[in-house]
């Protein structure tokens, strides 16, 4: 076996909670075939979990074992360094951004939650609040950040760092791939450019003095996910779901990947909660209480509970999310606006 087959062997090997192999990842430092047929592998792993490292070990040995025939020829090292803390007033660690003081990552285990118009229309309320607010799609195959916010024709410039400025619509500064592309053109990209596009997003804009900046993840627990963790230390994370419990099912595989990579959960949030009619009565058309329930098993708070209204995908298709109307002019602004103010209240900027 060369080492190279070596590697291919370990790529079926997944980081727990991800979708993607320890390989892939960077964790394998060395995989070396010795001339006495044993291998040697050394991986490295940033956990503060002790069932992290112990399962990949196992994974490990699992799919080489059969392979060399004796589990004494197969020798795995596993450096296990802690994870950066989150940034304070008085101590910032190297993973954070310059003039950014909270980072928070909005995510979802699975697509057709309503996270990118939870995360546009929370951000809007967030500024409402006085709060110098970023917000960043870091869905690479489906930006919709742009549209969202009215501006999907415009293109960032370079400063004179030749970082990328970010666009400005709404009172937020916003980064999106969308604004790199041409209409209709498709983001053809794996892990290892996903991730280089990502990382650059985060430390090439010039983001500079922002409160609270606001991570719009893609769906599910992937790439861009693990890069995000790796590359700043992340505040917390929300989690969008809807009440029905398919959707509830995937919510659990996003706050099981956050606990895995020591990002504290701030709380969920319950987008098409009920639809309310004219005369005032709410319906709850996907089933009611989910996302609270889920709260009380894990601990963390309600964030907040957005119904179902047709006004809220019709501002987002023109490019005026509804947290832009008075709270006072619109119940479904209103309901983000609380949210906003709830998140606040467990999170301070």
């Amino acid at each position: 076996m060369t080492n190279d087959e070596l590697r291919t062997h370990l790529a079926q090997v997944k980081y727990p909670g991800f979708s993607r192999d320890i390989v892939s990842f960077g964790l394998v430092k060395a995989a070396e075939v010795k001339s006495d047929g044993s291998a040697h592998i050394q991986i490295q792993i940033q956990t503060k979990d002790p069932e992290l490292p112990r399962t990949i070990f196992q994974d490990c040995h699992n799919v080489l074992d059969p392979i060399f025939g004796d589990p004494a020829k197969v020798r795995i090292e596993i450096d296990i360094k802690d994870p950066p803390t989150s940034g304070t007033d008085n101590q910032k660690t190297s993973n954070t951004i310059p003039g950014v003081k909270r980072i928070i990552a909005v995510g979802s285990g699975k697509g057709g939650v309503g996270k990118s118009t939870v995360s546009s229309n929370l951000a809007i309320a967030l500024s409402k609040q006085g709060l110098k607010v970023g917000l960043l799609d870091c869905d690479l195959y489906g930006p919709s950040i742009p549209l969202m916010f009215g501006v999907p024709h415009q293109q960032p410039h370079a400063d004179s760092q030749d970082r990328i400025i970010p666009i400005e619509a709404h009172g937020l500064k916003i980064m999106s791939m969308g604004f790199l592309l041409t209409d209709h053109s498709p983001v053809i990209v794996r892990g290892p450019l996903a991730t280089r596009y990502t990382t650059q997003f985060l430390q090439q804009v010039a983001w500079d003095d922002l409160d609270i900046l606001i991570l719009d993840l893609p769906p599910g627990t992937g790439d861009i996910q693990l890069t995000l963790v790796q590359t700043v230390t992340l505040d917390g994370a929300i989690i969008v779901t809807t009440p029905q419990e398919v959707a509830l099912v995937d919510a659990r595989k996003a706050i099981s990947m956050f606990a895995k990579v020591n990002v504290p959960i701030l709380g969920l949030i319950e987008n098409m909660s009920y639809f309310e009619c004219d005369a005032g009565k709410r319906y709850h058309l996907f089933g009611q209480g989910g996302a609270a329930r889920e709260c009380e098993r894990i601990q963390v708070p309600l964030l907040g509970e957005i119904p179902l209204q047709p006004v809220i995908g019709q501002n987002c298709d023109q490019g005026t999310p509804i947290a832009t109307l008075a709270p006072s002019e619109s119940k479904p602004s209103a309901a983000f606006h609380q949210t906003a103010q709830t998140l606040l209240n467990h999170v301070k900027a």
